[in-house]
Order: structure tokens, then C-alpha cells, then sequence
């Protein structure tokens, strides 16, 4: 679990505990729902994942995660897993075009009013292809059609160079920086040695 502080960081540079990495995260939100940019069907369907599909989660959010940092849900065991991905007020889809998995969408609504876009994204291959608009038109729509006054998401400089931008026309607004400061999961086993290529590794 993330532990939050609300202390300032003080001007300039701090070394980081031996073999963590020092994340820049952009929190952002939106309290209503937006207009929603055009977007192309292209063969796209939405699975929903339950407590029994953490295989097929894992090796999807792998697929999306491995080079952009995503690593929270590879530290869970089997259980823990389970339990958020088969919460009723958890909902994990898979996007499938063509019988393949090639993209994730998960809405947490476990704070009432609110909807965590908790994880976004389409494998690299997909990028480009109208699959993410696709994707975040199925969030919105999703989201706001439950009783909430917010919808937020994080991201932060590990993302896609166009994740902000895209996040930005979607709707979302920044109002928040924050750094979190984390193991490197290359270096305990969670992700190989060869992810995140752009991160330097330092063990």
C-alpha cells in the first residue's frame, strides 16, 4: 500500500534509498461528464474480468506494462488479486479485437461518488490505432452513468509521451504533482531485468 505524505519536499536533489526509483505522478479529474471525441468502432468488444481471470489480468496488464512501469499488481498474490478484480464495485475489462486481448480498462467506484480510472491502456502494438480513443469513450460513458461527482486518474513521466496530452483532451484537468518514491521491481523479481528500457537500471 502507498504510503502518502503531506510534507513538502524541500528544493533540491535527495538520494533515494538504494535500489528504489522516484516516480513524477500527474493527478487528474473531471466532476462531469464530457463531450466525447469521435471515435471509430474498429472491431472492438469489452470483457468484463472476475476473481477467476487473474491469469489473463496479469498477462495483460504485462503485455501494456512492461515498458511504461506498471508494476502495483504484479507485487499482489493470487488473493489479493482476486479480491479487487472480482469486487463488485470493480470493474476490469479486457478489450479484445480479432480474439486477442490488446487492451485494459479498470473503473473503481469503492469510494462512493467517486470513479477511479484505476488502470488504462492498449499494448503497444495497438497504439495509434483508435483502439485507446475507443477505449476511453467506453470509460466515460461507463463512469458517468453511475452516481458520482468525480472521475479521476493518475499517470506519471514512466507513461506513454502522449498519456498526459491524451488524458488532457479526454477531459482531465491536473491538479496535482506528487512523487512517489518505490522499489525497482526489475531488481525483486516482479519484472525483468530488460522492462522500462528508458528507466536506468542501477542495481
Amino acid at each position: 500500500m502507498a504510503l502518502f505524505h503531506t510534507d513538502p519536499i524541500p528544493v533540491g536533489y535527495h538520494p533515494l534509498p538504494k535500489h528504489h526509483l522516484a516516480n513524477l505522478v500527474t493527478c487528474l479529474e473531471m466532476t462531469q461528464k464530457p463531450v466525447l471525441r469521435p471515435a471509430h468502432e474498429g472491431g472492438f468488444t469489452l470483457e468484463r474480468l472476475g476473481a477467476a481471470d487473474t491469469e489473463r489480468f496479469r498477462a495483460l496488464f504485462r503485455a501494456i506494462g512492461q515498458d511504461i512501469m506498471w508494476f502495483s499488481r504484479l507485487m499482489l498474490d493470487e488473493a489479493a488479486l482476486a479480491a479487487i478484480i472480482g469486487d463488485p464495485k470493480v470493474f476490469c475489462h479486457a478489450l479484445v479485437k480479432d480474439g486477442q486481448d490488446i487492451g485494459l480498462l479498470e473503473l473503481d467506484f469503492r469510494v462512493a461518488g467517486e470513479c477511479e480510472l484505476s488502470f488504462f491502456g492498449v499494448v503497444p502494438s495497438a497504439v495509434g490505432g483508435g483502439a485507446g480513443r475507443y477505449l476511453m469513450n467506453e470509460a466515460l460513458t461507463r463512469a458517468w452513468a453511475e452516481p458520482i461527482t468525480r472521475m479521476w486518474v493518475h499517470t506519471c513521466h514512466y507513461d506513454h509521451p502522449s498519456a498526459l496530452a491524451f488524458y488532457q483532451r479526454s477531459g482531465f484537468r491536473p491538479y496535482a504533482v506528487m512523487v512517489e518514491v518505490h522499489p525497482d521491481p526489475r531488481l525483486h523479481g516482479q519484472m525483468p531485468r530488460h522492462a522500462s528500457p528508458q528507466v536506468p537500471l542501477i542495481g
